[in-house]
């Protein structure tokens, strides 16, 4: 799959195009994906996604930003598996904003648009005025179809990047793996700390989350993939750690029973349970009392037992 910025390299022969923010690549994300991958191969045409960097909600509210349910490199590597050809990348920004929805629909022309699969409730252009509806009512004219996908509803709810986010909230990792339609992770590559973890006993993978907010913070029991890793039991920290007056939003990762060197390597965390509420410790030393607690309700969560020698 490529990655594409900006409207340059249209395929000359046209494509499908399914439109959204795709936060979190929930299963109603993978019904318009999958749409488009049915229209490419009915039509004979490449198929891919148009996306936006900042996402629509975080450029109109820049100083409240709702929770990233993925950065850009989760998105990134949630898409690289699938069968599309590309992932088409536009800044939004004031002059993307400012589209009427004639210049929308011209744009999606430029770009080569064969087909459009939006959602339901799918909204474009200056005060919304490309609704779903509209679209598709505008398409002939500018040389394209467009195909409306109803709404995907999990036990009876509406499926949205807002239901997980308050899924993750409220610490329902087993109703957000539903709505996504996979275990909630985070990813990115380990990095150098300032080894307070290691000193305390308890040596971390740090990731930088790379997202203006998180959709969940605390204390957790996780499990880790990647560089080598299946499913490693493990507890984590995400937040700012405020006994060490940290500023920065980092996820730590402790893997039980494991010395290897992970830096520089892609690590996938997968949530499993909440464990607390991130707190400030007035002493290193009753930090370090409360993280061994905290790693031993984590191996009973993971059901992992407590190692008598590190491997």
């Amino acid at each position: 799959m490529r990655l594409i910025r900006g409207t340059a390299d249209a395929p000359p022969g046209g494509c499908v195009l399914t439109i959204g923010s795709f936060d979190g690549l929930h299963v109603g994300h993978r019904a318009l994906i999958e749409r488009a991958l049915a229209l490419g191969r009915q039509f004979g045409l490449p198929a891919a996604v148009l996306s936006f960097e900042p996402l629509p909600r975080e450029y109109f509210r820049p100083q409240d930003p709702p929770p990233r349910l993925t950065n850009f490199r989760e998105r990134w590597r949630a898409l690289a598996g699938s069968e599309l050809a590309a992932l088409r990348l536009l800044r939004f920004d004031e002059a993307l904003r400012n589209h009427s929805g004639p210049d929308f629909m011209t744009l999606l022309r430029r770009l080569g648009a064969r087909h459009v699969v939006v959602g339901h409730d799918f909204r474009f252009a200056h005060d919304g005025e490309a609704s779903a509806e509209w679209c598709a009512q505008q398409g002939p004219k500018y040389g394209f179809a467009v195909d409306i996908v109803a709404p995907v509803r999990v036990a009876g709810e509406r499926v949205s990047s807002g239901l997980v986010r308050e899924a993750l909230a409220g610490s329902d990792f087993r109703r957000a793996a539903q709505l996504l339609g996979r275990p909630y992770t985070m990813c990115g590559r380990v990095q150098h700390g300032a080894q307070l973890g290691r000193t305390l006993g308890f040596p971390t993978a740090n990731l930088r989350l790379r997202r203006l907010r998180s959709p969940l913070g605390g204390i957790f029991a996780v499990r880790a993939h990647g560089a080598g890793l299946e499913a490693w039991p493990a507890v984590a920290s995400l937040g700012t750690r405020p006994t060490v007056n940290g500023v920065e939003p980092l996820l730590e990762v402790h893997l039980f029973d494991f010395n290897r060197d992970l830096y520089g390597c892609e690590l996938a965390v997968e949530f499993i349970a909440w464990l607390r509420d991130e707190r400030r410790f007035d002493t290193l030393d009753a930090l370090a009392v409360q993280m061994n607690a905290d790693a031993a309700k984590a191996r009973l969560c993971l059901n992992a037992p407590a190692a008598t020698a590190h491997t």
